[in-house]
């Protein structure tokens, strides 16, 4: 019998809430009930009343009620609601985890369940699930349910929606993952572009006992492996691809965020780096690049992908940003530069070939990094046998393979 966490305003949302853990309940599950209300009256007593929830947050609940703002109820509750689900999984008293509501309901939920490791079942029936889930979602494994309906009342949709996710959320605790024949991993950031190297690399890593874990570096790949890093699940970083800092720093589509390259950083990850992509920007159709990019080196990828080429101050710029963050680094790391390329495209006779905007990465970092980090330069582009081959050889080394 597993006990499944239920999330939701009771006083909005009471008889929706109590219909789920009905059905919990009659599958044999134990259910633990948050009420994350706060306006008006509650339909039934939670395990963990609002009261709670608002002391969580370090909130008085009273004044919440008395000021009348649901934008500021929300953000408390946001905040108690996480730290009550923390404390409840390091009690061992959440297995799994289901909410339910609209934009506020959401929010609440989904930023609970991102705050839970890996590997707890997550559901979310939500009025916003067939929208842009990016911001709910984030990195973890959240399942999120379309409501179909608003979530006010149980009609004929609305009971089976429930239903469903109820036996959904059921069904995942209950299930049992299969013993494997688990490997330490590394894990490695990769384009289009830099394919070949990782692939390369795949080779000597597999051959050493290591598994690969590779993450597309499109943003929320990038995001999703710094929190693997983070969460200490990973024994290795081999990250040829950072390209999503190129995104960040000029407004591209696929930035990971101002905090990709510190996972590994702060962990004490054996790590190695290669500036890979870091001349391409990404955007969507033409008419998605900023006017003030437009007169900028252009490639079109594919019909829907625009790539802009990053010049020389971008490059020096970005130099400055890794070299700080390698800096951070608490464990063994080193940083590989493929003087000839740092992508397909910008090769000799490429596209996005342009020597002194790579050297102005490569010079920069250079001259702005920890003296004790090594830093190996190649006469090569970055899928060359002889640079991939290097880098795994290297990063093994690290951990003593």
């Amino acid at each position: 019998m597993a006990t499944i966490v239920i999330i939701g305003a009771l006083d909005t949302k009471g008889a929706e809430v109590e219909f789920v853990k009905q059905q919990i309940e009659r599958r044999g599950h134990r259910t633990l009930v948050i009420d994350s209300g706060v306006l008006g009256e509650a339909a039934f007593r939670a395990d963990v009343t609002r009261q709670d929830v608002a002391t969580a947050a370090g909130a008085d609940l009273a004044k919440l009620a008395a000021d009348n703002d649901r934008g500021r109820a929300v953000i408390a509750m946001t905040e108690g609601v996480r730290a009550v689900v923390q404390r409840l999984h390091r009690e061992g008293r959440l297995d799994a985890i289901i909410g339910m509501g609209g934009g506020a309901g959401t929010t609440v939920g989904t930023a609970a369940m991102r705050a839970l490791p890996l590997g707890i079942p997550k559901v979310m029936v939500s009025t916003l699930a067939s929208g842009d889930t990016r911001p709910f979602v984030g990195v973890k494994d959240i399942v999120m349910v379309p409501s179909i309906v608003d979530i006010s009342g149980l009609n004929g949709i609305a009971r089976g929606v429930f239903t469903r996710a109820a036996a959904a959320v059921c069904g995942m605790v209950e299930a049992e993952v299969p013993p494997g024949d688990d490997k330490p991993t590394i894990t490695a950031s990769m384009f289009g572009n830099t394919t070949k190297c990782v692939e390369r690399a795949r080779t000597h890593f597999e051959a050493a006992g290591f598994e690969l874990l590779v993450f597309h570096a499109v943003g929320s790949g990038g995001m999703t492996m710094e929190s693997l890093i983070e969460a200490g699940e990973v024994d290795g970083v081999f990250d040829v691809t950072l390209t999503e800092w190129a995104d960040e720093l000029l407004g591209g589509v696929m930035s990971a965020g101002p905090t990709r390259l510190d996972a590994a950083a702060k962990i004490g990850t054996p790590a190695v780096y290669a500036p890979g992509c870091v001349d391409i920007v990404n955007f969507w159709e033409p008419e998605s690049v900023p006017v003030a990019l437009r007169s900028r080196r252009i490639y079109h990828h594919n019909a829907k992908q625009t790539l802009v080429r990053t010049d020389i101050d971008d490059n020096a710029k970005l130099g400055k940003i890794f070299a700080e963050k390698f800096n951070a680094s608490t464990g063994p790391v080193a940083v590989y530069f493929p003087l000839k390329a740092v992508s397909v495209i910008s090769e000799p006779g490429g596209p996005y070939h342009w020597p002194e905007a790579d050297a102005a990465l490569f010079d920069t970092l250079r001259s702005h990094l920890r003296k004790d980090i090594p830093v190996y330069e190649f006469d090569t582009t970055i899928n060359d046998p002889v640079f991939a081959d290097a880098m795994a050889r290297g990063l093994l080394a690290m951990m003593g393979k």
